[in-house]
């Protein structure tokens, strides 16, 4: 499991930065299932299921998640699959924020 998965999101505040291409593309590598933007902006994950009810299950563990640590993903759903993707809106791309909620995500749903 990634340090990552551990650890709790900051508050955000329109003083937050966002990494850059180089530093996101490079904490990806911990991160598996995760692509990153083309322009290192957020980063996507989509997992396939057979059938709906999975996928809805799926999106609202995304959305419990988001809750909890008060950093929201957008979620996109629908039969047999479900996107949730990360950035923080606050500092436009990127931050460790996303980063722990990927890796959070991944711990929660490894078997």
């Amino acid at each position: 499991m990634s340090d990552l998965a551990t650890r709790t999101c900051t508050s955000c505040t329109g003083a937050l930065s966002p990494m850059d291409l180089g530093a996101a593309a490079q904490a990806l590598a911990g991160l598996p299932g995760w692509t990153l933007a083309a322009d290192g902006r957020a980063l996507t994950r989509r997992w396939e299921f057979k059938g709906f009810a999975r996928a809805v299950q799926m999106a609202n563990l995304a959305a419990w998640l988001g809750e909890t640590q008060g950093h929201h993903p957008d979620v996109r759903f629908g039969w047999g699959y479900c996107e949730v993707t990360f950035t923080t809106h606050a500092a436009g791309g990127l931050t460790e924020n996303d980063l722990i909620c990927a890796a959070r995500l991944n711990a929660i749903t490894a078997s």
